[in-house]
């Protein structure tokens, strides 16, 4: 292990998204953005809905995530995460139909609480889709 370097894991219930040795990184804490770069006092923190971020190799990239964990240590990050996305598995326009319809729910008067619940969280992660997706495309 390179002592300028970060091992990082994200996993999902699902699969495992990423294992690779990156420069720095950010992560969507619960509580804001996170920046980690080597060397990095040990901690261990929910993650909210946002883009993790991180560089290697002089390249930037970008991953959705919903939610999870992260375990932050000198040289290594594990993230568990609900669900996460790199920025060129998202389906743009999927996502962009998602962003109009949490849209629609929460213009809508009337709407249950409940419902308004749902699509203010629908809306949160179909925006952070749509801005890794961004990302992918500039990139």
């Amino acid at each position: 292990m390179d002592a300028l370097k970060i091992d990082l894991e994200i996993v999902t219930p699902e699969r495992l998204v990423l294992s690779e040795t990156v420069d720095e990184l950010v992560l969507p804490g619960s509580e804001g953005y996170l920046g980690v770069m080597p060397g990095h006092a040990p901690l261990l923190t929910g993650l909210g809905p946002g883009e993790i971020g991180y560089r290697s190799g002089g390249r930037d990239r970008y991953l959705a995530v919903s939610g999870g964990f992260a375990e932050v240590l000198q040289h290594r990050v594990s993230v568990l995460a609900e669900t996460c996305e790199r920025a060129e598995e998202i389906d743009l326009d999927r996502a962009t139909v998602a962003r109009d319809e949490a849209k629609s729910v929460l213009a809508r008067t009337g709407a249950a609480e409940e419902e308004v619940r749902h699509a203010a969280s629908r809306l949160g992660r179909a925006e952070v889709r749509i801005a890794v997706a961004k990302h992918a495309a500039a990139g």
